[in-house]
């Protein structure tokens, strides 16, 4: 039988864990979007782009060297919990992220980013109403929890778009969706970028398909095959648009293209779009019962 103290030593324990790692989310990119802007440097063939994509690489290894966040918005902190029905610290989860989020911002340092809407006072401490937000998923045979740490910036992933289609506007009508909202928006969102699509039966559950989409790796593809068609078809066509790296021209657009779907009303399909930019800063993590713990998205971590 587990003793108050012993409860509130653990809940010190996962907290620690958890503001280090949000503070490091801010700093490092994974191991996927480090890799893909590598490929997309070397494949470049515009002169411009090119240094644009060696600035990007030495401003990430001067935010490696230097031990500072690698954007100046580190954005709102977001975590999307899928968290066993038995993870012991399930009750205080909620708790434990916000201390996580205070104390990373402090000691990260991270931006004060969060204002109370309404009053449009900062809180100082990237804490408010229902911030830092979370999104739960409960798996109700499984003892750990995995963590899915993710800053929102201002400028590529929250002013997303989310529209509801009549069914005659069919496919044709979400890629349209998708390619407007990306030639009127995207450059403001730090391009090359990853784009998050969901496809849904309304506006909000397609909203948030389209912030789980870019949690998931860069070059993953949709296990439908219909869709993964769409998703390489997109990628393909956004490229062509040619905004490269920080919408200067270039090769490329986007470093792919994400789509979550679930079933829908046969009289609406609900589309919505997400875009994180190029320094993708999100991380996952997954939390044993006894709060051991292992990092799935950054390769050589140490916290």
């Amino acid at each position: 039988m587990q003793t108050s103290e012993d409860r509130r030593a653990d809940v010190a324990r996962l907290t620690d864990v958890m503001w280090k790692f949000t503070s490091y989310i801010g700093k490092r990119l994974p191991t996927d979007v480090t890799h893909k802007l590598a490929d997309l440097r070397q494949a470049e063939t515009h002169p411009l782009a090119k240094a644009v994509y060696q600035s990007m690489k030495d401003n990430q290894e001067a935010a490696d060297r230097l031990d500072r966040p690698s954007c100046q918005d580190t954005g709102v902190v977001q975590y999307f919990i899928t968290a066993g029905a038995r993870f012991p610290l399930l009750g205080e989860l909620e708790e434990i992220l916000a201390a996580a989020t205070k104390e990373a911002t402090i000691r990260g340092p991270l931006r004060h980013n969060a204002v109370e809407t309404f009053d449009e006072k900062n809180t100082g401490t990237n804490t408010g109403s229902k911030i830092p937000w979370l999104d739960w998923e409960i798996d109700p045979k499984s003892d750990d929890c995995i963590i899915d740490v993710y800053m929102a910036g201002g400028g590529c992933t929250l002013p997303g778009a989310a529209k509801v289609l009549m069914p005659g506007e069919g496919y044709e009508g979400v890629a349209e969706f998708v390619f407007d909202v990306i030639t009127q928006r995207g450059v403001n969102a730090c391009p090359p970028m990853l784009v998050g699509v969901g496809v849904s039966t309304s506006a909000e559950t397609a909203a948030r398909l389209s912030k789980k989409a870019i949690l998931r790796p860069v070059d993953s593809r949709h296990p439908n095959p219909n869709a993964a068609l769409m998703e390489d078809l997109l990628e393909q066509g956004l490229n062509e648009v040619g905004l490269g790296p920080q919408g200067l021209t270039g090769n490329a657009s986007v470093m792919g293209v994400n789509i979550e779907s679930s079933a829908r009303h046969p009289s609406t399909i609900g589309v919505a779009v997400s875009t994180g930019c190029w320094a993708h800063r999100r991380g996952r993590i997954r939390i044993q019962a006894d709060l051991s713990w292992e990092i799935l998205s950054h390769e050589g971590v140490v916290l």
